[in-house]
């Protein structure tokens, strides 16, 4: 069953805005395989929340509960609220992702007309991997990811090809940090429907295995029903040891929960999601938060906390719901987690470009909170978590076209603009 959070709700109005990241495209609905999941900590169907105003029914006649409209009371503020201010760094061409190599703490921003460039000091620096000749900037389309190994031996990158299909490559890094060309290797491919909706993340967890989120292949309201089917990569959070196995280019961990289930792709992790443009693990906890872009209303964070397994095997409700809010009825209702929160399309925005949980020390005000942002609105957003809760939020700056909110290797922030910009977060 879906389990129900606390949230806070802002409802104003604001007119339908074409982005880069989340943008809907239309499609025929078709059917495909229904699977009912289930978590084991949620409530009855009747706790279930659906849209205010609304008397909804699930396929087994179930009526939906009106959602929890405030956040719930903060236990205490020993350091009050944070206030920050955001300063620019260097200037990238369409920077949608940032990382490190671990061995080194030699940093690399991604863009996405295909280049990886290293960053010293803010500014841009050598250029680690030039690709342009694979892939380019078009829409949700190009360069998307980059995830390097504990080890700091091998890059991974996710980027759509010429055909727009998904591909994962992997390349070998020099001792000066940037990637030999000549050991480009194909861990994994899979075909695109349309051109939006691709994932594009890809982040080594605590456990060393390669996660990687995978929208459900774009169109409108997931028309082929790919997200909740089990015999699909896309519309999931999939986990893998990239390195060779058994002859095959990369290895299934045994543990990962749909192995040996009939009809099931093995390398799923979670599945409903419809397209996870950035997810990140808290390096304190490991406890797994996605930002999943919604459709039409709705904008939603997902946690997999690490007590509950990080995600195995979970179901994030995406096409059943949209966040908290019933969309195709074909589809099993039964199973899923809610997020811990939503906000609707307004003035706080439309398409949600990820975060991650604080835990630098720059801004002890900020420890703890989520820190995400939205592309449409351009605001940078906090929320305070007690328990596993969100028990307040702030806002803590503007950044037009906001392509990511990432950390440094010492656990600072910084939001990335695809417009060209890097800014860090700096105490206020």
């Amino acid at each position: 069953m879906r389990s129900l959070p606390v949230r806070s709700i802002r409802v104003h109005a604001l007119a339908a805005t074409l982005i880069v990241i989340g943008a809907s495209c239309g499609g025929d609905a078709s059917s495909s395989v229904d699977v009912t999941f289930h978590t084991g900590s949620s409530p009855p169907a009747s706790a279930t929340p659906a849209p205010p105003g609304t008397a909804a029914e699930t396929p087994s006649g179930d009526s939906l509960a009106t959602p929890t409209t405030s956040i719930a009371a903060p236990t205490s503020e020993p350091l009050g609220r944070p206030t920050v201010s955001l300063t620019e760094l260097g200037a990238f061409e369409q920077p949608v992702g940032f990382t490190w190599r671990p061995t080194d703490g030699t940093t690399y921003v991604v863009e996405q007309a295909g280049r990886v460039v290293i960053m010293n000091d803010g500014q841009p620096g050598a250029t680690a991997l030039d690709m342009s000749d694979r892939t380019e900037a078009s829409g949700e389309q190009g360069l998307l990811g980059l995830a390097i190994n504990a080890a700091g031996t091998f890059a991974y990158v996710d980027y759509t090809d010429d055909d727009g299909n998904t591909e994962i490559d992997e390349y070998a890094i020099r001792p000066d940090g940037t990637f030999d060309a000549a050991t480009r290797r194909t861990v994994l491919a899979f075909d695109q429907p349309y051109p939006n909706h691709n994932g594009g993340e890809l982040v080594f967890g605590p456990d060393h295995m390669l996660y990687i989120g995978t929208g459900d292949g774009g169109g409108e309201k997931d028309p082929e029903r790919r997200a909740l089917n089990l015999g699909e990569w896309l519309g999931k959070m999939l986990r893998i040891d990239p390195l060779p196995g058994g002859g095959a280019a990369y290895t299934v961990p045994p543990d990962n929960p749909f192995v040996g289930i009939a009809g099931a792709r093995p390398e799923i992790w979670s599945v409903g999601l419809r397209n996870p443009w950035r997810f990140s693990f808290d390096r304190q906890t490991g406890d797994l938060w996605i930002a999943d872009v919604g459709q039409d209303s709705w904008e939603e964070v997902d946690v997999a906390w690490a007590a509950d397994g990080s995600g195995r095997g979970m179901n994030f409700g995406w096409s059943a719901w949209e966040g908290n809010h019933r969309l195709n009825d074909d589809q099993s209702p039964h199973g899923a987690t809610a997020p811990i929160y939503e906000y609707p399309h307004g003035d706080a925005g439309c398409s949600i470009s990820g975060g991650v949980r604080y835990r630098g020390t720059a801004i002890p005000e900020l420890v703890g909170w989520y820190v995400y942002g939205d592309y449409c609105s351009g605001q940078v957003r906090a929320l305070k978590i007690t328990g596993n809760a969100v028990t307040d939020e702030v806002t803590l700056g503007n950044v037009a076209s906001i392509s990511a909110v990432t950390e440094t290797p010492d656990g600072e922030l910084l939001v990335l603009s695809v417009a060209g910009s890097i800014f860090a977060v700096t105490p206020g």
